[in-house]
């Protein structure tokens, strides 16, 4: 068994370092967050830095619960929704021992739940926990309801859970979600993160039962929401409704994207979400450093085993240009 403690998982949204490292503005199209977010007025009033947060974050359950009808005990909070997978597994893996993963999917399942002890299986019938990203990163393909509903019953039918990773919902179909659904067997999470993009605050929330989001919140670490993720997150729902903004603008760039694509001879899978899954015939490697070379970053794609592909974000008009302009300008 490969020790799960060697390497970390492969993350894209690499801005940050590589301008700390050329001190360069870079066009990054390797973290895929809303290119046209709402405003957001926020102030993280000095009081709360002088005071450590309410470890119960009730306030901010209180506007989450009233946001999506749901009840407050049924709702669990943490440092961004990675956070609270890795507690998941941490819960779980003390009662089920097998896990299911797609692929190519996100890889912090797998990576968290071996951590937790949990063994990977091959056939999803035969898993304890399932472990399904709704749209699915990094094709964009997003399940329907009833076929997530179809999943859930067959967590039911083996007394195991659905763990439904919905970071990606908000911009594609939230008609899909199964957040409003209240079942022992089910736990979704969600993120702020992607959709009002804002990856530097780290705030991801989830939906589940009492029981099991009691287990969560007793194992997450205490405080792990700062204060101003917290501000932000509370002003951030009483503009929820906002996002349907984003994502008709989101699904117009999207499509001029893909055409555009085509016509440089590449292949990309259909999504339902603001990123692409792109097919580039060559190692993914030597494009991304090409790219790379002109301040503008994708995701490789290798670490997913998919050696010859690339995900890029859905940005701004302007910004989708740059980078298919330095695209004709790499490909051979």
């Amino acid at each position: 068994m490969v020790d799960p403690y060697k390497k970390k998982v492969v993350h894209g949204g690499c801005g940050k370092r590589q301008h700390e490292k050329t001190r360069k503005n870079v066009l990054d199209f390797s973290a895929s967050t809303n290119p046209m977010p709402p405003t957001i007025p926020w102030t993280c009033d000095p009081f709360y830095l002088k005071h450590y947060p309410d470890d119960n974050y009730s306030a901010l359950k209180e506007v989450i619960a009233k946001t999506f009808h749901r009840n407050v005990d049924e709702i669990c909070v943490g440092n961004g929704s990675i956070e609270l997978i890795r507690v998941f597994c941490h819960v779980a893996f003390r009662q089920f021992r097998t896990f299911f993963t797609e692929t190519p999917t996100f890889m912090e399942y797998e990576y968290s739940a071996h951590l937790a002890g949990g063994k990977r299986v091959t056939g999803r019938t035969d898993a304890d926990i399932r472990f399904i990203c709704n749209p699915n990163n990094p094709t964009g393909t997003l399940r329907e309801k009833d076929a997530m509903l179809s999943l859930l019953h067959e967590a039911e039918l083996c007394k195991g859970i659905l763990c439904a990773d919905e970071a990606f919902i908000e911009l594609a179909d939230p008609a899909q979600s199964l957040g409003d659904i209240r079942n022992e067997h089910l736990i979704v999470l969600r993120s702020l993160t992607k959709c009002f993009s804002v990856p530097g605050i780290r705030f991801g929330y989830g939906f589940g039962d009492p029981n099991l989001i009691t287990q969560i919140e007793a194992m997450r670490p205490p405080w792990s929401v700062n204060a101003y993720a917290e501000a932000f997150a509370i002003q951030a729902f009483s503009h929820y409704s906002e996002l349907e903004e984003s994502r008709k603008f989101i699904g117009r760039e999207r499509d001029w994207l893909y055409e555009h694509l085509s016509a440089l001879g590449l292949r990309s899978l259909p999504s339902s979400v603001n990123f692409l899954l792109i097919d580039t015939g060559q190692p993914a490697g030597e494009l991304v450093k090409k790219l790379q070379n002109v301040d503008i970053l994708v995701r490789d794609c290798t670490s997913f085993g998919l050696p010859t592909t690339i995900r890029i974000a859905v940005r701004t008009r302007d910004e989708n240009r740059s980078l298919l302009e330095a695209l004709a300008r790499c490909l051979p």
